[in-house]
């Protein structure tokens, strides 16, 4: 399959370059998921595990608010997000070394390597998607006019996600402990964000650092809108956008800065 690609992308035209990043997301899929007996369920396995986890320790045990919205699906909204990052992020890194066949054999733009990654994650993210979807009525929670917040804020996620892997994948090919270190950041990560409990529950002194994260943003705006029917923060949202756009545009010509090292290196 490999040799395949490596073949085909000999002969590509710069018209072409999206069939590419198409047919990689594909080969992700389908080698994600073709020999899984629970296929594409597995997409939602992670956000429904971490849910029930997070109701019983976060929730039931410690006591954490949710500011008024059932606690399950309150975290769930968090955690469809959260694993769309993370799991972008913890494939990605590594997306140049994995292809290091083609990388080295012929030119194409590489960033299509990592991107193919996150494009494949669209997949698990609509599966958790319509589980989210289940839940609401489950719960009965309605779509509001603001519900529409949500998609912008998957659409700053996608920008962020992208920023951060084409970044890492890039470090990854001149430092290999850079993947180890990213699947270590990502744990941490995951609980100085508001995943498992609302921004309200930050101390005051604290909360500069979260403005810090755009994800807390982005985790924050969704919740607002889909579940509770009200905009977002504009300050924080704004921050937010502003940081993330400039996290891809320093990554993308980063990444192009490096690209023309990789082949030697990799």
């Amino acid at each position: 399959m490999i040799h395949a690609l490596s073949d085909r992308a000999e002969r590509i035209s710069p018209a072409a370059y999206l069939e590419l990043l198409v047919n990689l997301t594909k080969r992700e899929v389908m080698g994600r998921y073709s020999q899984s007996f629970f296929g594409i369920g597995w997409a939602i396995a992670q956000p429904i595990a971490a849910m029930a986890v997070f109701t019983v320790v976060f929730s039931r045990l410690g006591k954490l608010p949710s500011d008024g919205a059932p606690y399950p699906l309150f975290a769930y909204t968090g955690l469809m997000f959260w694993f769309f990052f993370s799991n972008s992020v913890s494939s990605g890194t590594g997306s140049l070394v994995t292809y290091r066949d083609i990388v080295t054999k012929t030119y194409f733009p590489r960033e299509i390597l990592p991107l193919a990654q996150v494009c494949s994650r669209l997949i698990d993210f609509a599966a958790a998607a319509g589980l989210f979807a289940l839940l609401m009525v489950y719960y009965g929670v309605g779509v509001n006019a603001w519900s529409l917040m949500v998609l912008l804020c998957f659409g700053q996620l996608i920008l962020f996600t992208v920023g951060v892997t084409l970044f890492t994948s890039a470090l990854n090919v001149f430092y290999r402990d850079v993947n180890p270190v990213i699947q270590i950041a990502l744990q941490l990560w995951l609980y100085i964000t508001p995943v498992a409990y609302p921004m309200s529950a930050v101390p005051e002194r604290l909360r500069p650092f979260y403005v810090l994260n755009p994800l807390t943003a982005i985790v924050e705006g969704a919740r607002s809108g889909i579940l509770f029917g009200r905009p977002p923060d504009w300050q924080l949202a704004g921050v937010s956008l502003s940081m993330t756009v400039a996290l891809v545009v320093v990554a993308f010509f980063t990444f192009k800065r490096m690209d023309k090292y990789f082949a030697d290196v990799i």
